[in-house]
Formats: structure tokens, sequence, C-alpha cells
């Protein structure tokens, strides 16, 4: 299977992480959704890609 990039934007902010939402391309499905990732790692991030890929 290809690797597939997920575009997601900041949804909301809690304590120590912040909730980020996926924005689907036109016509496709969600493939993850929502995705909580810890403060420390992505800081006052606005928007993130994560690259999926599916090992062999």
């Amino acid at each position: 299977m290809p690797e597939v990039k997920v575009k997601l934007v900041f949804e909301k902010e809690n304590k120590n992480s912040i909730r980020f939402k996926e924005v689907a391309e036109p016509g496709k499905a969600e493939a993850m959704g929502s995705i909580y990732l810890q403060k420390w790692l992505v800081g006052d991030a606005k928007a993130i890609e994560i690259l999926v890929k599916v090992p062999d």
C-alpha cells in the first residue's frame, strides 16, 4: 500500500495536549478523524501533516 499524507488542523487545546482534526480531501472519506498530540511535541502549531505507511 502506498504512503498516505494526512493533513490536520488545530481543533481544541487541553492542559497538556492539542487536538487536531483531519482535513479530508474533496470526495474522499477521513482516514483518521481527530488525534491528540502532546504540547511538547507540536508546540503552538495550527496545522500538521502525518505520513501513514503500512508495512508490507
